[in-house]
């Protein structure tokens, strides 16, 4: 059974840091690309950043460009989102998603609240 499982979220003022981490089970982590959504109460999922299994790029979104940062633990099939500076339009419920060439997989989701 795969799982996705998210943890690392919770409330933090303007301007703090917070580390996401998503770690998987029951796949071959390191032949999926892992990526990061959020979803803001009452707006879309969008986005956030990727890392790619094949060759380790990483991809962002404008709006955490030069903020966040996603990285990959291959021995703890773990992929972790440093998330600084971190700002009120950052608040949503972040999801980890595991995705390779024949199936997708997401987490439950770890809120991340956001106070000025």
């Amino acid at each position: 059974q795969v799982q996705l499982v998210e943890s690392g979220g919770g409330f933090v003022q303007a301007g703090g840091s917070l580390r996401l981490s998503c770690t998987a089970s029951g796949l071959t982590f390191n032949q999926y690309t892992i990526a990061w959504f959020r979803q803001a109460p009452g707006k879309e999922r969008f986005f956030v950043a990727s890392h790619v299994h094949k060759d380790g790029s990483t991809y962002y979104a404008d709006s955490v460009k030069g903020r966040f940062t996603i990285s990959r633990d291959i021995a703890k099939n773990t992929v972790y989102l440093q998330m600084n500076n971190l700002k009120l339009e950052d608040a949503a419920v972040y999801y980890c998603n595991a995705i390779s060439d024949k199936d997708q997989y997401w987490g439950q989701g770890t809120q991340v609240t956001v106070s000025s």
